[in-house]
């Protein structure tokens, strides 16, 4: 059960790290996950999750698995498998703060995240 001060910048400074390694390395495909759940707090979830963008400055696809995770469902007070509507919620956050890749339970609902967020992002809106 680790202890932040700022889980967010504490992420980052871990992350620089290891890219910094691999690249010594010759490793360059490289992708990140900030690791929902792990121990983390609801706070902790949260605030990585509010400020996924920061992590945009390794300019690394970010991957994010928060499906049917504890911080969905202990925040909405049910269960895993009453946590759908809270896991496409915070699917669709992750992808405007720009992830790449979610890792799913859900693939139907997923897509569907994904198709219309993208939607919205490449302004096909304008031209339906």
């Amino acid at each position: 059960k680790p202890i932040y001060n700022n889980v967010t910048n504490e992420i980052i400074e871990f992350f620089r790290k290891r890219i910094e390694i691999l690249k010594s390395k010759n490793v360059n495909k490289i992708i990140i996950d900030p690791g929902f759940g792990f121990g983390k707090t609801i706070k902790d979830n949260y605030q990585i999750l509010s400020e996924l963008k920061k992590l945009h400055v390794f300019k690394l696809p970010i991957l994010v698995g928060m499906s049917r995770k504890s911080m969905i469902y202990n925040l909405l007070k049910n269960n895993p498998q009453e946590a759908l509507n809270g896991t496409t919620i915070v699917n669709t956050i992750a992808l405007y703060n720009g992830v790449n890749i979610l890792r799913v339970h859900d693939v139907k609902e997923a897509y569907e995240c994904i198709k219309i967020t993208n939607f919205i992002n490449d302004n096909q809106f304008e031209n339906f």
